[in-house]
């Protein structure tokens, strides 16, 4: 993958120092002109700890002023997500309280939208989003596990050896993705439509690995998991109905009836075994486990609201 096209200011000028290896004056950097700029931004400078870029020297993923502009936009992105969470729940009979919380939550619905109504046309733009994600599902959560205790840890590597393929690698979640774009006529290589993600996409993604690659917010990124394992279960259900009425190849299918199962299970294992776990341990970070739940689904309400809003335009 290249890096991408440029979207702003920012985006400019640190894509130009990432490609030249000169990054000293990036103290100087302009300041983003639009969310869509500053979160681009993030997204490429989050990917050289992913797969990287081929015009980027893999010395740079610790370069410390490209570490001082990703710090910059962190700070501000974090911001914005927790002025965006309401209050916790009691902490009191966290699993109970956690399960009504996402039962409670009431968006827009892609899923249903492609099960009714969507054209072939829609879900072709759907799925080229969705890559930026799909393409290294369940990554974002492995970088967590070295900072939970062992019996917390474990309990992530359940699901994550289920996300991976149970050791086959023709079963991993992200090559059944492939297998599907590919019967589809998408093209399936790692970062391909990264210039048509809108905004609503990077943030999603930006969550994620802001989230797993912060230490201190290990909780977030568990709640984040556990609210996208809960909420996946039925939509994935809705998505296979709507490919098949629209004639999708059945490894796009599979896909998603992969997860119907699955993520019944993983919602489960999320919940109970993994975020009640490390709160039992760790109380105190009873906000951050719903700061990445809220995150997940608000983060998903607003990009349904996008795109149905622009599908009916």
């Amino acid at each position: 993958m290249l890096i991408p096209n440029a979207r702003g200011a920012l985006s400019e000028t640190v894509f130009a120092a990432m490609r030249s290896g000169d990054t000293a004056h990036l103290g100087e950097a302009p300041p983003s002109d639009t969310a869509e700029d500053a979160q681009l931004t993030l997204w490429a400078l989050y990917e050289q700890h992913y797969r990287g870029f081929e015009d980027v020297a893999g010395e740079l993923e610790w370069d410390p002023q490209l570490i001082a502009v990703r710090r910059g936009l962190e700070r501000e992105f974090e911001a914005t997500l927790r002025s965006r969470m309401p209050e916790a729940p009691d902490p009191e009979g966290f699993e109970e309280a956690f399960f009504a919380f996402v039962a409670d939550h009431d968006g827009p619905s892609l899923a249903a939208h492609v099960k009714r109504k969507a054209t072939e046309e829609q879900v072709h733009e759907l799925l080229r989003h969705r890559t930026i994600y799909h393409l290294k599902e369940a990554d974002h959560t492995t970088w967590v596990i070295p900072r939970l205790s062992d019996r917390v840890k474990a309990a992530v590597m359940e699901l994550q050896f289920d996300e991976y393929g149970n050791g086959d690698p023709n079963r991993l979640h992200a090559h059944l993705f492939v297998r599907g774009l590919q019967d589809s006529g998408l093209d399936a290589t790692y970062g391909a439509y990264i210039d048509e993600a809108p905004l609503e996409t990077l943030e999603e993604n930006n969550a994620m690995s802001l989230f797993g690659l912060n230490r201190r917010l290990r909780a977030a990124s568990l709640g984040f998991l556990a609210a996208f394992e809960a909420t996946s279960s039925s939509p994935s259900r809705k998505m296979a109905q709507g490919l098949h009425r629209l004639g999708f190849p059945e490894s796009m299918i599979e896909y998603y009836t992969e997860h119907v199962e699955a993520d019944a299970v993983h919602e489960q294992l999320a919940v109970r075994t993994i975020c009640g776990a490390l709160l039992a341990e760790e109380p105190e970070l009873h906000d951050d486990v719903y700061l990445g739940a809220f995150s997940a689904m608000d983060l998903a309400d607003r990009y349904a609201e996008r795109m149905l809003a622009l599908w009916a335009a």
